[in-house]
């Protein structure tokens, strides 16, 4: 249950604070930034309980190479889906309460890409998001420059990501502000759930099969970041 509500906490974090800039303004850089401070913060808050996984692309991925178990992968995701509707709610509230439009919610979107081109991207921004987390948590990584180095790969994803998708790489973050936002957001969801979990299991994979995160010693993810 610690897990549950960490995954809770570190989501909602994720969620309000990187759409929350979003919706208001911040420009690329400053929303990209948003996303990859929260992670930063909750990987040295929430990391000691439950390792900050805040996504289920990587609760899966940790699932897939055995980190975490079935009962465990419940927990995750559905912290993680809690997580990030409550902090598209508080947004939400925030934004009524300052009268301010409720149209934007920071969602994601297919842009002029179409279907299969966010699937792409989003594929291809996960899988290179998720390698990046399997390999610094694995039995080769640094357990002090995680939270760092996982913080810092997801504002150099969302910096290209942003202007084609909105960046996802999340389908916690992406459900969350589809759900207020409706229509067509709701309607394009169904992308950024596949394709991060695709590009997350895949990550997996080529983690373990090429860069031996698995081998060996305890990985860095099941010690959890300190």
């Amino acid at each position: 249950m610690n897990k549950l509500v960490a995954e809770a906490i570190g989501t909602f974090v994720l969620v309000l604070f990187g759409t929350g800039t979003a919706v208001l303004g911040g420009g690329i850089e400053g929303i990209a930034m948003a996303f990859g401070l929260s992670i930063i913060a909750m990987a040295y808050s929430i990391g000691t309980i439950s390792g900050c996984h805040v996504n289920p692309a990587v609760s899966i991925a940790m699932f897939v190479n055995k980190r975490i178990n079935a009962t465990e992968l419940v927990y995750y995701l559905v912290g993680q889906v809690i997580g990030g509707i409550l902090g598209s709610l508080v947004l939400f509230t925030f934004l009524n309460l300052s009268n301010l439009s409720t149209t934007n919610m920071g969602q994601n979107g297919f842009g002029d890409l179409g279907a299969g081109g966010a699937l792409l991207v989003e594929f291809i921004l996960t899988f290179v998001f998720v390698l990046v987390i399997m390999v610094v948590t694995g039995r080769k990584g640094n357990a002090n420059l995680a939270g760092l180095v996982i913080g810092f790969t997801l504002v150099l994803i969302h910096l290209l990501g942003i202007p084609l998708t909105g960046t996802s790489v999340n389908p916690a973050r992406s459900l969350g502000p589809a759900v207020f936002a409706g229509g067509e957001a709701l309607s394009q969801l169904w992308v950024f759930i596949v394709a991060p979990i695709l590009g997350g299991i895949v990550a997996a994979i080529v983690g373990k099969m090429f860069f031996q995160t698995e081998q060996g010693n305890e990985s860095i993810a099941n010690k959890k970041i300190d």
